[in-house]
């Protein structure tokens, strides 16, 4: 057996409290301990929630965790227990014999070192070949994990590559010394489908050529079915079920490993609401079909020849034009949705944050109210601004870390002015906060004390509270876990229904867009490729890029993919 975790436990120093030690659990609560295996050549996978504990087990077998963690168990590596190692024997081993790709390429890469010096460097400390060496070697590597124009690119620095690009240099680091592990923590998250397709055919077709084990961290079963051997369930710090992935796909045993499959949205069919983890657990029903949208609704948003260019330097004095968005056209009714899909890069956020004018556009017009919303002067453009809001894709940064929730909401009230007094305007955040999903409770408290998918509710109750008629929602869901994105969706159909908001939704995953949608648009290189409801589009799609995206959505464990 390659590694073998028995009877493994994790918690936290937390201070303490009268002379008493405070320790949080975060792996083992109670009687039940972590165990699993990884034999070598197969793929792993830990599944789980936010909060799991599938990365604090992973990041546990090289002590990748922060000094006030006490583990106990054994963690074997061939044979040899990992928690008795001491700091020089696991450092010869990290990156040698157990190497690791992280969530957030961008956050592990340094910004001041080149690709090639960072690919370098681990061919250097752990094999020992010399420079020159080390060169023919990063580039044999870029080659290896699909990197065009491997040489140019090792003089490039991190932020010149996009994110699936980005990806793939941290797995050539991860594999650059031929390791017998690779641990993926959540490797695909952010990306979109068709890049998330190449990263995970990229593993699997490393794995086959070195013969190498990977421990698969994800919270999305559906991706987990196309690329594991042996599935791991947790839920908070224990495992729930785990076996074969043909067995936990086709006869799951435990309710939660139910609940995880059934929240993702479908590809097939469009239920009015999607159940969450509580609903299966409790064996609550599913919702019927989702109703039909009045098609004569009121027109809220016209978008005509919407165009955007930004000027790229060429040379010493020369620059030339980078067409990001280019003759976008469509009409958003009260109540309902237009999702915008497309790859990375193909102008989706942009043409968004241009309808803001938080770029200003080229060309073209967007019509609210018969005001070309694109040439109002700075005081009609900050009014206007109140109607139409945007909720961002990360919680974590389009919150002030500074401010309470309370503030956060009160805030742009006060801007506004809207209501008559402060006690009026914190009344109303505080109904707002209830609106969401969060209690009273979460007025006084910082963002840094909620979870993802709490953040987001929040984002979305300071947009509330301006009384909004259109949302631009920018992958709003993207990077929260299955359970809560259903949560989220489902209180954008509720407030959609509640209020007659109108939603731009702007995402990657098809899926998704098919629930919350009535219209699509399809971007392609800043254009609009394909246009028409999200039934007609998910049936029977006119181009091939828009096949192609279909085609790389997740579909689960099939026998075909065993």
């Amino acid at each position: 057996m390659l590694l073998s975790i028995q009877d493994l436990r994790v918690a936290f120093r937390m201070g303490s409290v009268g002379g008493v030690v405070q320790r949080a659990e975060a792996v083992g609560r109670g009687a039940q301990a972590v165990s699993f295996d990884v034999p070598a050549n197969s793929t792993v996978a830990l599944v789980g929630e936010s909060g799991s504990g599938k990365s604090v087990t992973a990041m546990s077998i090289v002590n990748l965790l922060p000094d006030n963690a006490e583990r106990s168990g054994r963690v074997l590596w061939q044979g040899k227990d990992l928690l008795q190692a001491s700091q020089a024997e696991l450092r010869a081993l990290r990156g040698r014999e157990i190497a690791c790709v992280f969530q957030d390429p961008m956050s592990s890469l340094n910004p001041v070192f080149t690709i090639g010096q960072q690919l370098i460097e681990p061919l250097v400390v752990h094999l020992g070949l010399r420079p020159r060496q080390a060169l023919e070697r990063a580039e044999q590597l870029l080659v290896e994990v699909g990197i065009p124009e491997p040489k140019r690119r090792l003089d490039a620095y991190p932020h010149e590559l996009s994110g699936g690009q980005q990806q793939r240099v941290m797995i050539a680091m991860a594999l650059a010394c031929e390791p017998k592990l690779l641990i993926a923590d959540e490797p695909t998250t952010a990306l979109d489908v068709t890049i998330q397709r190449q990263i995970i055919e990229l593993l699997a077709g490393l794995k086959a050529k070195h013969g190498l084990s990977v421990l698969f961290i994800s919270h999305d079963l559906a991706l987990v079915g196309e690329i594991a051997d042996h599935v791991v369930v947790m839920r908070q710090g224990t495992v729930r079920e785990q076996g074969p992935v043909a067995g936990i796909f086709n006869a799951p045993q435990d309710a939660y490993t139910r609940a995880l499959l059934a929240c993702r949205p479908s590809l097939t069919h469009n239920p009015a609401r999607l159940m969450v983890i509580d609903d299966h657990i409790a064996g609550r029903d599913a919702h019927g079909a989702a109703a039909a949208k009045n098609p004569e609704a009121p027109v809220v948003l016209e978008v005509s020849s919407l165009a955007k260019s930004f000027w790229l330097k060429t040379g010493l004095f020369g620059k030339r034009e980078f067409k990001a968005v280019r003759d976008v056209n469509f009409k958003l009714r009260r109540g309902h949705t237009l999702g915008v899909v497309g790859e990375s890069g193909s102008g989706k956020t942009t043409m968004g944050l241009t309808l803001l004018r938080l770029h200003e556009p080229t060309a073209g017009q967007v019509l609210f109210e018969g005001k070309n919303l694109l040439t109002l002067d700075d005081a009609e453009r900050q009014r206007m601004r109140q109607r139409i809001q945007i909720v961002f894709q990360n919680p974590y940064a389009s919150l002030n870390p500074r401010f309470t929730i309370g503030q956060t909401l009160i805030e742009p009230m006060a801007i506004h002015g809207i209501g008559a007094s402060t006690a009026e305007r914190e009344q109303r955040a505080r109904d707002l906060l209830v609106k969401v999903g969060l209690d009273d409770r979460a007025f006084a408290k910082y963002p840094h004390e909620f979870s993802g998918g709490q953040r987001q509710r929040v984002a979305i109750a300071r947009c509330l509270t301006l009384n909004p008629e259109v949302l631009v929602l920018d992958e709003a869901v993207s990077a929260l876990d299955v359970s809560v994105q259903a949560q989220v969706l489902n209180l954008l159909k509720d407030l959609q229904d509640e209020l007659g908001l109108a939603y731009i939704f702007i995402s990657h995953d098809l899926a998704v867009v098919r629930f919350i949608s009535d219209e699509v648009l399809v971007m392609k290189d800043g254009e609009v490729v394909e246009q028409a409801s999200a039934d007609a589009i998910l049936r029977a799609p006119q181009q091939e890029y828009t096949k192609r995206l279909i085609g790389a959505v997740p579909r689960g464990w099939t026998p075909a993919a065993a």
